[in-house]
């Protein structure tokens, strides 16, 4: 088993990663993502993470129509997890939870033997992920937590609002952004946004066009 050991950029990440293709799930830099393994080939997956680096690639299914090989085609980026919490049900599955590392673009799809699926990969475009924090005062705070409440307030949602409010900027828009009930296409577009603050403005974009579908008013800020 790797140890625990801090990615403080591109290369300190495998170029080779298996990958765990999942629509509608979202994960993001520092984001927490907790998983239910229990398919045989994705327990696979996990036995042989953690013998190893503990990486893991989060992607979305492109459509559930066959691809290449009859796979079902993949988004052209995903973000990779470590395994940071593995527990056994005792009824044959993982509960797993994965932390965000980076994103990451493939650059090809293996022809693996392994029962999952591995792809290359390319991290070097996303070393902004790595340390976001410098990004945090360019994020419209104010306007993503006005979107929260009016979202909020529409769908009838308890929300902890001392713990948003406590929140530093890029926790609060990844968390955020995983958390929002949005399709998968939303939860791309969420994942493929530049930087935080396009992050931030896109996660108020889809919250004022979700608004707009009900019936509310559209102008959250």
């Amino acid at each position: 088993m790797s140890i625990n050991k801090p990615y403080r950029g591109p290369d300190d990440l495998p170029q080779a990663i298996p990958v765990f293709p999942l629509s509608g799930a979202l994960l993001l830099p520092l984001g927490q993502l907790p998983l239910n393994i229990f398919e045989p080939r994705y327990m696979a997956m996990i036995d042989d993470a953690m013998k190893g680096d503990r990486i893991i690639g989060m992607v979305q299914l492109l459509s559930d129509a066959p691809g290449q090989g009859s796979k079902p085609a993949l988004y052209g980026m995903g973000c990779a997890g470590r395994i940071t919490s593995l527990e056994e049900s005792g009824d044959g599955r993982y509960v797993v939870t994965l932390t965000g590392v980076a994103r990451y673009r493939i650059v090809e799809e293996l022809s693996a033997v392994t029962p999952y699926r591995q792809a290359r990969v390319d991290f070097a475009p996303f070393a902004g992920d790595f340390d976001e924090s410098a990004e945090r005062d360019a994020v419209n705070r104010d306007g993503v937590i006005g979107a929260l409440r009016r979202f909020a307030e529409v769908h009838k949602l308890s929300v902890d609002w001392e713990g948003i409010d406590a929140a530093p900027s890029d926790l609060l828009v990844n968390a955020l952004s995983m958390m929002s009930p949005f399709g998968p296409k939303e939860k791309q577009a969420l994942l493929e946004a530049p930087d935080l603050k396009a992050r931030a403005d896109v996660l108020i974009a889809i919250a004022e066009m979700d608004l707009g579908r009900d019936g509310a008013s559209a102008t959250l800020q």
